[in-house]
This record gives structure tokens, C-alpha cells and sequence, in this order.
């Protein structure tokens, strides 16, 4: 692997495959590596989708590539299976493991690999004594959960359950973009967000992020701030572990349903999550109605649809 490329591989499922395969369908190289479906050049990154499922994603900017898969393929199935080269933990080496009955802070995001909405990360504090009231509410099981239900529940956990949540619109990010890349951001805001809840004085045994990238990488993006937070357990899939990051994802989300839900009321069309095809769709039709300045105001602008919907 060339320096400062990264190499992600995702499992996707039979749907994923298919609007993978109608996206990249003007991308592709016209040799394909062998077992392969398709080989396609998305900006800096190569993008291969083999006949296992696996696709894999390498370049300077495979987490953004990749983003949009992930984030599709937990829409069209419920969860996602990654890697990425830059973690350095072995795959035979087992991944932390922490009690659920601790106090614990905890963040997470969604809208990353989302061409509409914003970012949306949230940081919650959950203590021993609400523990009981998360699993009567199945919280630990939130990847499980449908909009719907995350519509219904979420009003009962933010009214118990402390937390901070900060939304990147839509202009801030790709105001931002030029400067940082996707994990950058995450990085900052997932700090951000920790370091208010951590400084509103709960006592708690651990700070846990759900991680997506190595801690060394996650350090040096936060690097520049004068107020870091420091201790944290970094864990793959932390939120079928703590229950905090299971709360935080699922704050993230009902606020994003809200936040798409006033997009979708300002160009009078119902938004689609995720970057897939079908998003392309939508967007040419608020650009022919409405132009590109508001497109723009409602999009992740640099995300490859675009240059495929102007095109």
C-alpha cells in the first residue's frame, strides 16, 4: 500500500450490491481483477466489488468513498462488518470488553455517509441507576431499531438520559471540507461533545468512542484544541457494549430524521438517506427546480453524486 492510503473493506448485502453496481456503472476500469464484479475509480480511490460481497476501498480518500457504502448498507440491512488498514489492532486479537453496569460517557454520529442532512454527533452520560430503564427499552439492541421506533423511544431517553449534541448543517460542512477530512471532523466534533459532557461533573468509570479509526490518528486531529479529552476506550462496535454510545447513536439519529424531516419541508420533497443511486434522482430534481446554491445548502456538496448529477 502506497503511504497515506488507506485500504477499507466492507460486506455488503445482495441490495447494496446492486446500487453499487448501477452507481459505479460510468466509473469502471475496463480490466477487472479476477473473482471481481466491477473495478471503478471513485476521485482518489479505487473501489473493487467482488463476487463474495466484499468490496474493498483504497486510497487517500477511502473513508469517504467508503462512508457512503457503510452508512447505505446499515439503511438496507441494519448493520455494516468493516475494516481499515489503519487500525492497528491484529483481527485475531479479541476487542475490549467492558461491563454494561458502569457509569459511562459515550458518543457517536450519524449523517456521515449521507448526501443530504447534516452531521450529527451526541455525547451521553448513562449512570448505573438508568441502566435498567435502557433495557426495558431495548436500547443495547439499537442498531435493530427502525426510524419509527427510534421516533417513538428516543422522547423517553432524552428526558432522562444527560447529553450534548452538535449539528454540522450542511454549509458548515462544506465550508469545512476543503481543510478536513471525514474522520478529521468526527474527531473534532466527537471531542467536542465529550468535553461538555464530561466537564458536567457525573462521575463515571469510563469515556468510550465507537471507534473508526486508530487512537493515534484520532489524537492528532484533536491535537490543535485547547480543550481535549484524553481518556477514552476506543471499541469496535461499542454500542453493543455501552449502553452510553447505544444512547448517542440513537439521539444522533432521531435528531437527523428531524433535521431531514425540515430540509425535506424547505424544497417540498421527501429526502433519501444514503448516497445510492436513488439520492441522485432527488437531488437533479431540486437542482432543476430550485438551482445549485440550494442544492448545495442541503448536501454534503463533495460527495461524488454530485459531479454525476451536474454531469
Amino acid at each position: 500500500m502506497k503511504p497515506g492510503q488507506t485500504t477499507i473493506t466492507l460486506k455488503v448485502s445482495d441490495k447494496t450490491r446492486e446500487q453499487m453496481i448501477e452507481f459505479f456503472y460510468d466509473l469502471r476500469r475496463e480490466k477487472t481483477p479476477p473473482y471481481a464484479v466491477f473495478q471503478a475509480i471513485d476521485g482518489d480511490t479505487v473501489v473493487t466489488l467482488y463476487e463474495s460481497g466484499k468490496v474493498v476501498f483504497q486510497g487517500k480518500d477511502a473513508d469517504l468513498s467508503s462512508d457512503f457504502w457503510i452508512e447505505t448498507e446499515k439503511i438496507n440491512s441494519g448493520h455494516a462488518e468493516t475494516t481499515n488498514s489503519n487500525d492497528k489492532k491484529k483481527e485475531d486479537k479479541p476487542n475490549k470488553v467492558i461491563p454494561i453496569r458502569i457509569n459511562s460517557i459515550g458518543s457517536d454520529e450519524v449523517g456521515t455517509g449521507d448526501y443530504f442532512g447534516p452531521i450529527v454527533v451526541t455525547a451521553s452520560y448513562v449512570s448505573r441507576d438508568n441502566i435498567d430503564f435502557l433495557l426495558d427499552l431495548k436500547v443495547k439492541d439499537s442498531k435493530k431499531f427502525t426510524d419509527d421506533k427510534i421516533l417513538e423511544i428516543v422522547p423517553q431517553i432524552i428526558k432522562r438520559i444527560p447529553y450534548k449534541t452538535y449539528i454540522l448543517n450542511n454549509n458548515d460542512y462544506n465550508n469545512t471540507y476543503a481543510n478536513y477530512n471525514m474522520n478529521a471532523m468526527k474527531a473534532i466534533l466527537h471531542n467536542k461533545v465529550l468535553y461538555e459532557v464530561k466537564n458536567m461533573g457525573y462521575n463515571y468509570d469510563y469515556i468510550v468512542v465507537d471507534q473508526f479509526e486508530n487512537p493515534k490518528s484520532y489524537f492528532n486531529h484533536i491535537s490543535k484544541s485547547n480543550k481535549k479529552v484524553t481518556d477514552i476506550m476506543f471499541l469496535t462496535k461499542a454500542e453493543d457494549q455501552c449502553l452510553s454510545v447505544a444512547c448517542s447513536s440513537l439521539i444522533s439519529r432521531y435528531i437527523f430524521l428531524k433535521e431531514m424531516d425540515k430540509l425535506s419541508d424547505s424544497v417540498g420533497i421527501k429526502l433519501p438517506k444514503g448516497a445510492n443511486p436513488s439520492v441522485d434522482e432527488v437531488a437533479k430534481k431540486i437542482l432543476d427546480k430550485y438551482g445549485i446554491d440550494k442544492l448545495k445548502s442541503i448536501c454534503k456538496y463533495n460527495f461524488k453524486n454530485t459531479s454525476k448529477i451536474i454531469k
